[in-house]
């Protein structure tokens, strides 16, 4: 890794305690590059075609003139976790075309924000919710391309179907024709442990290849959302055909405004 990039990609010490972050195009271009080489790296090593692997840089916390050159760079997609924060976002930006992803949680009450400017939704695992975002991107002449989370880690507090609920649940959203299923999204265990990691994407992988193989006309394209900064190069050796990468790109989060 290049000093140029260590520098704001790390947390370094200054008299502020202010994180270095990605500012100007020039820097957004640097660190983009890099993920793509691991991307294309890792892509290699499991004998695959990088281009195969989407990847959506996690801009949550991120102003909008970071974003914008961010875009300036050649970004094109975003991924955020928090809908009000995307909507202004959307808003603000309505000029750069573009594609806002949902990677979060979603609440009832957020459903119709969704529905009038997301194009994306990583994290459905309710059939309420799908049912109002349904009825909603109608009313807007909308659809929207999902993606249904898994909580193949098991933990009791990450959101997601269990694996054992997904058929049945991917067989209610047939009736739901403004929603594009494009596939399955987990995260890993939150550990240093690689062996871990790696068998929570094969866990998707494998119920992903298992559907595909008996029911395919339920998971659309079977895509794989799997994979942040800590992770995604595993990830794709797993099969992820999307990388939710953040830090990597933007820098340290400021969670303090």
């Amino acid at each position: 890794m290049t000093e140029s990039l260590l520098c704001y990609i790390l947390v370094m010490s200054t008299p502020e305690n202010t994180p270095r972050v990605a500012v100007t195009a020039e820097d957004f271009r640097q660190a983009l590059t890099e993920v793509q080489e691991k991307i294309a790296a890792a892509a290699q090593r499991a004998g695959r075609d990088a281009r195969e692997v989407r990847l959506l840089p996690v801009s949550k916390t991120v102003p909008e003139e970071r974003i914008r050159a961010a875009h300036a760079a050649g970004i094109e997609q975003f991924g955020e976790n928090k809908v009000q924060e995307a909507q202004d976002k959307a808003a603000a930006m309505a000029d750069l075309g573009i594609h806002w992803a949902i990677i979060g949680p979603l609440q009832s009450n957020k459903t119709r924000e969704v529905a009038e400017f997301a194009h994306e939704f990583q994290a459905l695992d309710r059939i309420r919710i799908a049912r109002r975002l349904d009825t909603q991107l109608k009313e807007y002449n909308r659809t929207l391309d999902v993606y249904v989370q898994v909580n193949v880690s098991g933990e009791e507090t990450k959101s997601g179907l269990e694996p054992g609920e997904v058929e049945e649940f991917l067989e209610q959203l047939v009736g739901f024709s403004a929603l594009n299923v494009k596939g399955l999204m987990t995260m890993a265990l939150h550990t240093n442990d690689e062996a871990v990691i790696r068998q929570n994407f094969s866990a998707l992988r494998s119920l992903r290849d298992e559907l595909l193989d008996r029911r395919p006309e339920l998971i659309g394209e079977g895509g794989l959302s799997m994979g942040m900064t800590n992770d995604y190069e595993i990830a794709i050796e797993e099969g992820a055909t999307v990388v939710r990468v953040g830090t990597a790109i933007f820098g340290e989060r400021d969670y303090s405004k």
